[in-house]
């Protein structure tokens, strides 16, 4: 659990070590690069575009069980792989709200904002599970700007987050988000 920590905190490191409000370091696998707005109200121009792909990230059973510890859901079809494997899904599976965290991670690699002082995410309008992550499944986040708004101070986008699962045909979740960038 440990060397996870320090895995999740490195990503982390690597994504604030560069400009601009969801700008990110290099991570690896960079999926496509973000795609790179130089000032918030650049958003409002390009409602209705894709946006990037992040990089794959793989789910596996020691980040699930770190995520039951701190949302106390011990739940057998997330942590119990004996249990799970005579279950629906023949195998442990990931919290659908740990996939929905993951947005937060996957944001930055989608979209990058600058020319804003700070972003902040504001909330979500839908959220769905479409299919289940199981142990060892890669995911990535798919971007598209739904809409962008002026606001006193900023701009709101909705950004719909697709977290793919690599080889299945269904995702894992689907988020639109709400994000402000402020000037």
């Amino acid at each position: 659990m440990d060397s996870l920590m320090t895995e999740m905190r490195a990503e982390a490191n690597d994504i604030s070590s560069t400009s601009g409000v969801g700008s990110m370091g290099d991570i690896g696998d960079p999926g496509q690069p973000a795609r790179v707005f130089a000032h918030p109200e650049a958003l409002i121009a390009a409602v209705g575009e894709a946006l990037g792909r992040s990089a794959w990230l793989q789910i596996d059973q020691p980040r699930i069980d770190l995520f039951a510890d701190a949302t106390l859901d011990h739940q057998w079809i997330h942590v119990d792989p004996e249990r799970a494997q005579h279950g629906p899904f023949g195998g442990c599976i990931a919290h659908g709200f740990l996939t929905l965290s993951l947005v937060n991670f996957f944001l930055p690699q989608i979209v990058r904002v600058d020319g804003a002082r700070l972003g902040v995410n504001y909330g979500c309008d839908k959220i769905r599970f479409p299919a289940p992550v199981r142990v060892g499944a890669r995911i990535r986040g798919v971007g598209q700007l739904l809409r962008a708004e002026a606001m006193e101070g900023g701009v709101q986008a909705w950004i719909r987050v697709t977290v793919e699962i690599e080889g299945e045909t269904k995702p894992g979740c689907v988020a639109d988000t709400i994000s402000r960038y402020y000037l």
